[in-house]
């Protein structure tokens, strides 16, 4: 009973679709991650560690979109606008591949322990013909004297597992 009750406290679920490798010596950006909480600059927080992520996993090349393309905040939400703006900027880069995705639950649960929870939905785009080639969803709780930054970080880390990312895939 006791460890029915320790499993139910930290949950994960992912679905990953992928059509084929991914190289990381190919031109990669970052673009906004839409923040679809109530916590204030979550998907700013997401894209931190996203980013981390993506370096982790050998894409040097990442860059970053612009900062007056990122509206996340709890008064002015991120609009799908703002994520066409985004993918235009990438292409006029010369990018292949784009990083986004959305934030669901970026909180502290209310109640007595206060368990830190986290969603997250990734995708990545082939900018070349805007077909998405691969995409993860996750959810995770922690513990109630867990930080929540661990607890994404700890989804983030087991939903890029699933990246194709291949040293020797052609950067086209």
């Amino acid at each position: 009973m006791c460890a029915a009750t320790l499993v139910a406290c930290a949950t994960s679920i992912q679905s990953t679709v992928n059509q084929g490798e991914l190289s990381p010596q190919a031109k990669w950006v970052m673009l906004p991650m839409v923040n679809n909480t109530d916590t204030p600059q979550a998907g700013l927080s997401a894209e931190a560690l996203v980013e981390h992520q993506m370096r982790r996993r050998g894409v040097t090349t990442l860059q970053h979109y612009p900062v007056a393309l990122s509206r996340d905040s709890l008064f002015e939400p991120t609009e799908r606008k703002v994520v066409d703006e985004a993918q235009q900027w990438a292409r006029d880069q010369g990018a292949r591949f784009a990083v986004l995705g959305s934030v669901q639950e970026w909180r502290y649960k209310v109640g007595i322990d206060g368990e830190p929870a986290v969603g997250v939905t990734l995708k990545v785009l082939d900018l070349s013909n805007g077909q998405v080639v691969w995409s993860v969803s996750g959810a995770k709780s922690g513990w109630s004297r867990q930080a929540l930054s661990a607890v994404a970080q700890s989804l983030l880390t087991e939903m890029f597992d699933g990246l194709p990312l291949v040293p020797g895939a052609v950067a086209k």
